[in-house]
């Protein structure tokens, strides 16, 4: 299973229930890898979509602890457990956590891929991502050059569990 997300110098994903900044090539780079999978996401990130509408040409499914909470064009899920059972349907490669902080640290542990958009900044936040560079099972196995959008600095990076 993947994960992705765009984290600050801090490892920091968000503030007040939105993303810390908008750079539109993280935005394709975002498209790119998950147009045509899976995506496992939390009712809140759900919220912050345009429309509080699932991403299209990719199945959503919703990590979600209300019994009563429905979504369409997508399939909602109550535990981890559940999630798991529902996910042996797919191609591991093909499912990729995109949030939010909740979702990430409860399914990091199932995780073997994260594709982290590091971003030379310290943004003010209130939910963080857990700091894989500190992490002694996962490293860095590719990095794209710096890029800048206006003055921000970012880089692509893949980060692999390491195998034991």
């Amino acid at each position: 299973m993947n994960l992705i997300a765009a984290v600050d110098s801090n490892w920091a994903i968000g503030n007040k229930e939105r993303l810390l900044v908008s750079i539109p090539n993280d935005h394709k780079h975002f498209r790119e890898e998950t147009t045509g999978k899976v995506v496992v996401l939390g009712r809140k990130t759900l919220q912050t979509f345009p429309q509080g509408l699932p991403l299209k040409n990719r199945t959503n499914i919703i990590l979600s602890r209300d019994r009563n909470y429905e979504v369409k064009d997508a399939l909602v899920v109550h535990s981890v457990e559940e999630l798991l059972e529902e996910l042996k349907k797919y191609n591991e490669e093909d499912v990729y956590v995109i949030g939010g902080e909740s979702v990430y640290r409860q399914l990091l542990p199932y995780c073997r891929t994260a594709h982290i958009t590091k971003i030379d900044h310290s943004y003010e936040a209130d939910a963080f991502f857990p700091d894989l560079d500190s992490d002694p099972e996962w490293e860095i196995t590719a990095d794209s050059d710096e890029m800048t959008y206006f003055d921000i600095a970012y880089t692509f990076l893949k980060y692999e569990r390491k195998a034991y």
